[in-house]
C-alpha cells in the first residue's frame, strides 16, 4: 500500500478524475467506506451522530458518510462551519431531502446548539479540514474546535460517572463478575461495566445500551471519527496544531499519509483504516514510499518445503558478544531459530560458550578463538571479546554458510570489524546483516560504507544512524525519518533499516517502506538483537535484503502486538512469539 504525501495524494486523485473516476464518485466511495467503518465498530441504530462539516471536500465526505448512517437507522445532525448551497451541492441537497438537521456555524450564536448537541452525541465525525493544515489554526474555525473539544471533554465525563459502580471489590480486582437475570445480563471487571445487555445502568445519568454487538470500543465513550485526517494534523510533517482534535478513529483513503505516522500527529490519529476509492495502483505507480500490510508480509514467507532440511531453511553465522553483552548473540539466535533457521552456527568468545549452549543448545559454534594474533597460543586467560584472528578465520569460512549477522554485543572490537570488513578488501561476499556494535565500529572509520560487500542490511537505531552520518542526534531528531532512511541507504548503497516507533525501511533504488507498528512492549533490552537474527535468518533463506529487512521487521513488530502486552515483555519472549505470527500469516 502507497504512503502518500499531500501532493502526491491530489496528483493521483487528478490523475483518477482525468481517467473517468469522478471526484464525485471517489467523494461517494470515500464516504460509504466511512459510514461502513463506523458501522463495524459500534450499533449506529438510534445512536446520535453530529457531523462537522468543512468548506471543501472533507466536508462532502462527512455529508455521504452522515448520509449512510442515517439510512442505517441513526439520528443524525450535520453542524456546518461554513454555508453549502443545495442548489450546487448535490450531497448537502440530499440530506435536506432526507429531512436530517443541520445548522451553520454563522447562525449558532455562543455555539449554544453545538454544546447541546454534544451533550447527547455518541459518534462524533470530524469532517471540518482533512489533509488541508498548512498554517495555524485561528479564529472562527478555532473556536469551533475548541468548543467541539470542552463538549466532548463534557459529554466524556458525563458517562464516566454514568458507569462508576458505588462498589468497591476488595477481594476481586481483575476477574470478570456476571450477573445474569432473565435475558439481562450485566458484566463488570474490577469496579467498572463493561458491557450490558440490554439492562439499564444508572448512578445519576441512566445509560442504556442496546443488544449484543461486537463492540471494539467502549459504548460508554463519545466515538470521534476523523475524514482523512484530524483536523489539525498536517499530513505531510506531523505537526499537531493546539485546536486539533484527537480521533479514536481516523478512515483515511486510498492510502495513509506520512503525516499519520509521524509525531507527535500520531497521537491523534489512534485506529487507522484505508478506505479504497478507486485509484489503482498504477494510477500511482511513481509513489515510491509504501506502508507495510499484513498481505504483504504473506506474499514475502518463505516456502517451508515438506522435503526440506536444514540446508533449505538457511545457515546463519552470528559473530557477537563479550563478556560484557553475554546475552546479546543469544537473544539473536534465539531470534534467528523462531524465525525458521535451519542451522545457527556462533562465533562468540570463549567465556560466553558454555552459557550460550546451556540455554540454547540447538545452536553450534564456530571454532574462533579471543586471543591477539601472536600471543602465546597456550595462554590460558581470553581477552572476552573477538579479535581480529576471529575476524580473520569467519573470513576464511564464510562461503560454509548462506548469511552473516555482525555486531550484537560486540564491545568495542575496532579491530574485530577492520579486519572483518578491511580497507583493500575483499569483506565475506555473502549477505550481512550489521548491527549495534558493528554499526558504531564502522561509524569510527572514514568512508566506512566503502569497505562493506553488496547485499548489506544495517539495521541502526536513531543514535546509531547519527554516528553513522556523522551528526549529533538532536540534529537527527529534526528531520524527516524517511527521507534521511532514503538518502542514507543510496550514498551507503545498501538497505537501512532506520528502527524507532514506525520503523523505516529504505534501499538503493529509491524504494522505502514504513512499518505501521508504534508499540512501546517492543523498547526492551535485546529487542533488536532479536530482530537481527530474524532479518539475518530470512536473508539466509534467499530473500532479497530489501524484503527481508521488510518482512522480519513485520514479524517482529506482529510478535508484540500478538503478545498482547502493554510491557513486561522479555526479548526472548519477542522471540518465542515469532512461530505464531507466522502461523498467523
Amino acid at each position: 500500500m502507497k504512503l502518500f504525501t499531500v501532493e502526491q495524494m491530489i496528483a493521483a486523485e487528478k490523475t483518477a478524475d482525468s481517467q473517468g473516476n469522478s471526484y464525485a464518485q471517489m467523494m461517494e466511495t470515500a464516504g460509504r467506506g466511512l459510514a461502513q467503518a463506523i458501522m463495524v465498530r459500534w450499533p449506529v441504530a438510534n445512536a446520535s451522530v453530529l457531523v462537522l462539516v468543512g468548506p471543501g471536500n472533507n466536508g462532502g465526505d462527512g455529508l455521504v458518510a452522515g448520509r449512510y448512517l442515517a439510512e442505517a437507522g441513526a439520528d443524525v445532525a450535520f453542524y456546518l462551519f461554513k454555508p453549502r448551497n443545495p442548489a450546487t451541492d448535490e450531497n448537502y441537497a440530499k440530506i435536506q431531502q432526507m429531512g436530517l438537521f443541520a445548522v451553520d456555524a454563522e447562525f449558532d450564536q455562543r455555539f449554544r446548539v453545538l454544546r447541546t448537541r454534544l451533550r447527547l452525541t455518541d459518534i462524533l465525525i470530524d469532517a471540518l479540514l482533512g489533509t488541508g493544515v498548512t498554517r495555524p489554526i485561528t479564529g472562527d474555525l478555532a473556536r469551533l474546535m475548541q468548543q467541539t473539544a470542552v463538549g466532548l471533554a463534557e459529554r466524556r465525563a458525563e458517562l464516566a460517572e454514568s458507569q462508576r459502580s458505588v462498589l468497591t471489590n476488595l477481594t476481586n480486582f481483575g476477574d470478570k463478575v456476571t450477573r445474569r437475570q432473565g435475558d439481562k445480563v450485566t458484566r463488570w471487571q474490577g469496579d467498572k461495566v463493561t458491557s450490558a445487555d440490554p439492562v439499564t445502568l444508572s448512578l445519576g445519568h441512566p445509560v442504556t445500551l442496546s443488544s449484543p454487538h461486537p463492540f471494539t470500543h467502549s459504548p460508554l465513550h463519545p466515538f470521534t471519527v476523523a475524514v482523512d485526517c484530524p483536523s489539525g494534523l498536517n499530513c505531510d510533517t506531523g505537526a499537531l496544531d493546539p485546536a486539533a482534535l484527537p480521533a479514536d478513529l481516523t478512515v483515511t483513503f486510498a492510502g495513509p499519509k506520512r503525516g499519520h505516522f509521524v509525531f507527535p500527529g500520531a497521537t491523534a490519529v489512534g485506529e487507522l483504516v484505508v478506505a479504497y476509492i478507486g485509484i489503482t495502483e498504477e494510477m500511482v505507480a511513481d509513489v515510491p514510499v509504501e506502508v507495510a500490510t499484513l498481505e504483504l508480509a504473506r506474499a514475502l514467507l518463505p516456502a517451508r518445503p515438506k522435503d526440506g532440511h536444514k540446508g533449505t531453511f538457511g545457515k546463519l553465522l552470528i559473530a557477537a558478544g563479550c563478556e560484557k553483552y553475554r546475552g546479546a548473540p543469544l537473544l539473536a539466535a534465539r531470534g534467528a531459530f523462531r524465525a525458521g533457521a535451519g542451522l545457527v552456527t556462533l562465533a562468540v568468545p570463549t567465556a560466553l560458550r558454555l552459557g550460550i549452549s546451556i540455554a540454547l543448545p540447538e545452536a553450534t559454534y564456530l571454532d574462533v578463538t579471543d586471543k591477539r594474533h601472536g600471543e602465546d597460543p597456550g595462554r590460558s586467560e581470553d581477552l572476552g571479546w573477538l579479535t581480529a584472528v576471529a575476524a580473520y578465520h569467519i573470513r576464511q569460512t564464510a562461503r560454509q554458510v548462506d548469511a552473516l549477522l555482525v555486531g550484537p554485543g560486540l564491545g568495542d572490537a575496532d579491530d574485530f570489524i577492520t579486519t572483518l570488513f578491511p580497507a583493500d578488501g575483499p569483506a565475506p561476499n555473502l549477505p550481512t546483516l550489521i548491527d549495534a556494535d558493528g554499526l558504531n565500529a564502522l561509524a569510527r572509520l572514514d568512508n566506512w560504507w566503502q569497505r562493506l560487500p553488496a547485499h548489506c542490511v544495517l539495521t541502526p537505531h536513531p543514535a546509531e544512524m547519527a554516528r553513522l552520518m556523522g551528526i549529533s542526534l538532536a540534529e537527527l531528531l529534526e528531520k524527516d525519518r524517511t527521507e534521511t532512511a532514503l538518502a542514507q541507504a543510496a550514498k551507503w548503497n545498501q538497505v537501512v533499516l532506520l528502527k524507532g516507533a514506525y520503523t523505516v525501511i529504505a534501499a538503493p533504488d529509491g524504494r522505502a517502506t514504513l512499518l505501521p507498528f508504534a508499540n512501546p512492549v517492543l523498547a526492551v533490552g535485546g529487542s533488536g538483537d532479536v530482530l537481527s537474527g530474524v532479518i539475518a535468518t530470512l536473508l539466509g533463506q534467499g530473500l532479497a535484503p530489501y524484503d527481508a529487512a521488510r518482512l522480519g521487521g513485520t514479524l517482529h513488530a506482529l510478535a508484540g502486538a500478538r503478545s498482547g502486552r502493554k510491557s513486561g515483555l522479555l526479548a526472548s519472549e519477542i522471540a518465542d512469539w515469532l512461530p505464531e505470527v507466522v502461523a498467523l500469516l
